[in-house]
């Protein structure tokens, strides 16, 4: 970064609009918030040919999204370049929107237009809708037709007529009403399932209204989902090109994980089998219902001459995954994982033998589409055209089905022991009430190679924050698992007075968590004394199995200041508790890791904070497992260089549900004597805040 585009006139523009905001909301300049200005400032005028990356720790109270948003937006402006705010929950996304952009907005002084990107899935298909309401049996002759209740069809009746009043955006998340997945699936589309500008309803598609408006706007907030979506498909298909883009990615310590899960690939034995069963009955009927033509026939003897191939080959597969040592997961789940990835040779060659036939059938349905998008066009002249865009959609998603079930066996098939295999690989053994099947999965290990390949060699620029980013009080982990080489690495401490407001305690435990039912036993008898210390808390357990006996082994005047995760949905859990506190009533969540972060409950709503046990990683993990054994196989040591840094990292995001703001205050027990017995608990704590801490009896 020897040189630099951060001009005197953009220096101005951050320091004027910083300005305004403090003194329109009454606050004093805080010095972290201001050093996190200072520095993505940097990075984003960073002169060069590389792209911009910065990663960034803002402990709770630095006021992070308000400093991203003041330095980027004068810089997205003078730069030209779109700014894409990116999340992992809906409850940050919704915050940004409706309440930190707003704000923002209004004092100071910048000028900026925000919209909100969502998938395609969250916004109703005209056309379906159109369909069902005006004939809502004129589509029976189609594969996969289903017939609606009296109650589903009014529904759609009302839907139809909000939408045509303009009383309703076409929008999911704003219908007034719930509904149930397959009512909403029946209204909603995906790439493959849409026609696009060939359908007669695009001009008033809302899905489309919204991407148009993203042309439109300087700041576009979406989730890591919908970023990796966009990417995966090269970049611009929904957002902006990489190259014009900043990405600010806020909680930014879900993006290996949101990686992993979206290039995971997985399919089913018989699974596939049904799709080949769908693809040869669906084209059939679609071309009898076409007439026959000539280029439409000759296509689908083709794909029904190569069907029966890949069924026996599928069922080769599957009877050699069926000799395969399964271990015992749960009452209808078996699994197998290869070792280091490395799928048998025997089973990787029938694999790569496999896409020898999956890659021409998957040719000829693209050539199936193409015929009938010709045919919506009013290029080809067929009977019945008038059905095309109707079985557009049908082919497109076998057709997107095809490529997911080819892209596993490619990838199980080119693995053998002499190369570095860097994904876990296992099968699922399924029995269930729709009979027996094998569910082959493929996770990356290394979602870092693939994160730098779509994002960070190809961005403008992008600056990765977080409250947790950090474990062991390093950014190495981060760093490893996203694939990142960042130009700046900040820790930005937290401005609260933590020894004077909160402190950790370890009480005296005779158990070691390792001991389940000992464990489990002692702090069954801890907790009533523990809740009565404090009107409100959280307590959070690692696992269900350990919550569901330590709930059976107290009396029921403790469970009854419960709000236990599992007998409600989380909101509804959240809703009471606040209630109950509202009302000068004593109250406790009960959770697992979905209550560790994403909760915001300052003051009276959480005054204690009670974690069972230090969250060490399951071990029986597929992935967690292969990345152990990857690490092994280097030279290294899998505790030290994973399970220690992440559970660093999770125990720091547990006890952070604790603190608020400067005022608030509280207490933390760790139910978990290993962080002061054991040696790794010194890095442990060292990584922590700074609270009091109280370890009497150790």
């Amino acid at each position: 970064m020897s040189t630099t585009q951060l001009t005197d006139n953009i220096k101005q523009s951050i320091q004027q609009a910083y300005s305004a905001w403090l003194k329109a909301r009454g606050f004093n300049a805080r010095r972290g918030q201001r050093e996190m200005i200072a520095a993505i400032a940097r990075v984003l005028c960073a002169d060069g040919e590389k792209a911009r990356l910065a990663v960034i720790e803002a402990g709770t109270g630095t006021g992070k999204t308000a400093a991203y948003c003041l330095s980027a937006l004068p810089i997205g402006a003078a730069l030209n370049k779109r700014i894409v705010i990116s999340t992992a929950t809906i409850a940050l996304q919704e915050q940004i929107v409706m309440r930190d952009l707003p704000d923002l907005q209004e004092r100071t002084g910048l000028k900026f237009e925000v919209a909100l990107a969502k998938g395609r899935r969250r916004y109703v298909c005209p056309r379906r809708l159109d369909d069902l309401v005006t004939d809502p049996g004129g589509q029976s002759e189609l594969p996969g037709f289903i017939a609606h209740s009296d109650e589903e069809l009014a529904q759609y009746y009302l839907m139809a007529e909000s939408f045509k009043s303009n009383g309703w955006d076409g929008e999911l998340d704003s219908w007034p009403d719930s509904l149930g997945e397959g009512v909403w699936q029946a209204v909603s589309t995906d790439n493959r399932g849409c026609s696009n500008r060939r359908c007669s309803h695009f001009s008033h598609c809302p899905f489309f209204q919204a991407r148009t408006r993203l042309d439109n706007v300087d700041l576009i907030v979406a989730n890591h989902d919908l970023v990796l979506s966009d990417l995966s498909l090269g970049g611009g298909a929904v957002l902006t090109a990489p190259e014009e883009t900043i990405y600010l990615l806020d909680e930014a310590h879900h993006l290996a994980d949101k990686t992993r899960q979206h290039f995971t690939k997985k399919t089913r034995i018989q699974g596939s089998i049904q799709w080949l069963d769908q693809v040869n009955a669906n084209l059939g009927t679609m071309t009898q219902r076409f007439g026959r033509p000539a280029e439409l026939s000759a296509l689908v003897q083709s794909i029904v001459k190569q069907s029966p191939l890949i069924a026996e080959q599928l069922g080769n597969v599957g009877a050699l995954l069926a000799t395969l040592d399964f271990d015992v997961r749960d009452a209808e789940k078996y699994i197998f994982r290869f070792t280091l990835g490395r799928v048998d040779r025997q089973i990787a060659e029938l694999c790569s033998e496999m896409k020898l036939l999956l890659t021409p059938l998957n040719n000829r349905l693209e050539q199936v589409h193409d015929l009938l998008e010709q045919t919506v066009d009013g290029d080809l002249d067929w009977q019945n055209s008038e059905e095309a865009e109707d079985w557009l959609g049908i082919i497109g998603q076998l057709q997107q089905r095809g490529l997911v079930i080819d892209e596993l066996f490619r990838d199980w098939g080119k693995t053998d022991e002499g190369k570095d295999v860097q994904s876990a690989r296992w099968v699922v053994n399924i029995e269930s009430e729709m009979g027996h099947d094998f569910e082959l999965v493929s996770a990356p290990l290394l979602p870092g190679n693939l994160l730098r390949e779509v994002l960070w060699d190809t961005c403008y620029a992008a600056v990765c924050t977080s409250a947790t980013l950090t474990a062991l009080g390093k950014f190495d982990a981060f760093i490893d698992q996203v694939g990142i080489t960042p130009d700046i690495s900040l820790r930005i401490p937290s401005p609260f007075d933590y020894a004077s407001i909160a402190s950790i305690c370890v009480p005296p435990m005779d158990s070691d968590p390792r001991d389940f039912e000992a464990h489990t036993a002692e702090i069954a008898t801890l907790i009533p004394d523990l809740v009565s210390q404090e009107m409100s808390g959280l307590i959070l357990f690692s696992s269900w199995r350990q919550m569901d006996a330590t709930m059976a082994l107290l009396g029921k005047s403790v469970r009854d200041l419960f709000c236990v995760q599992g007998t409600g949905s989380k909101q509804s859990l959240l809703d009471e508790h606040r209630m109950r506190i509202d009302g000068k009533q004593r109250s406790y969540l009960v959770g697992l890791a979905s209550f560790s972060e994403g909760v915001d409950l300052p003051d009276d709503y959480c005054r204690h904070v009670v974690i069972v046990r230090l969250p060490f990683s399951v071990p029986d993990d597929p992935v967690a497992q292969a990345m152990a054994e990857w690490i092994e196989e280097r030279g290294g040591n899998s505790f030290f260089d994973i399970s220690l840094p992440q559970a660093s990292m999770k125990l720091i995001q547990a006890c952070g549900r604790l603190i608020r703001h400067e005022n608030d205050r509280g207490r933390i027990t760790l139910l978990d004597k290993r962080i002061v017995t054991q040696r790794y608990g010194r890095s442990l704590l060292a990584a922590l805040p700074p609270y009091r801490q109280e370890f009497s009896g150790y």
